[in-house]
């Protein structure tokens, strides 16, 4: 009789403790389910054009490089879903040499926060020459140009460990290109995001 009622309190205890511990479970699904969905990814407008604060930076660095009679070219600024397949495709299954690592969604440059420069010299040709001293002072015009847009709070491609990427400069704003790619977006003075589908 006490062996029948020991066995009866260990298998209440252990009904019980499977009830806890699956109210536990299915709460903490609901939880992530619930954050998941503030960040959908289908959810989430993509940007159509640079992010304001990119673009004024960016205005800012070219100002600034003109103060001291570096010319730079900005070759290119946001760069949609569709354009960042096709780079990628280069030098893969498209001709040209291989210029990124990254498909469309994977840049920086496909949520507005990224733009890739050059040099130009007085006759108005563009160059990316990491060596050319236009104007005069024995330190590299791209060097120059680095330093000013590091102090504006760009990072450069040139830093990266791997697959170094001399023109590029972005601003990640303190997402990831994972943030980003969750749905996530920094904010914004004016309208710099599609509208989201109805």
């Amino acid at each position: 009789m006490l062996k029948r009622m020991a066995n009866l309190l260990l298998f209440l205890l252990i009904a019980v403790g499977i009830l806890l511990f699956y109210n536990f479970y299915s709460t903490q699904v609901e939880q992530t389910n619930s954050t998941t969905n503030l960040f959908s990814k289908k959810d989430a407008p993509m940007p159509v054009k640079l992010h304001p604060l990119i673009e004024d930076k960016t205005n800012e660095l070219v100002t600034m490089m003109a103060d001291v009679g570096i010319s730079i070219v900005i070759t290119e600024g946001f760069r949609s879903i569709e354009e960042q397949d096709a780079l990628y495709e280069q030098g893969r299954t498209a001709e040209g040499d291989i210029v990124t690592h990254a498909k469309g969604g994977e840049s920086f440059h496909n949520f507005g926060l990224a733009v890739d420069f050059a040099l130009e010299t007085p006759n108005g040709g563009v160059i990316w020459d990491m060596e050319y001293d236009g104007n005069g002072n024995a330190k590299a015009d791209w060097m120059e140009v680095v330093k000013a847009a590091k102090k504006l709070g760009f990072e450069w491609g040139g830093d990266w460990q791997h697959f170094k990427d001399y023109p590029h400069l972005q601003m990640p704003l303190g997402l990831t290109i994972n943030d980003l790619q969750d749905g996530m977006r920094p904010d914004a003075d004016e309208q710099w995001l599609e509208e989201a589908e109805v």
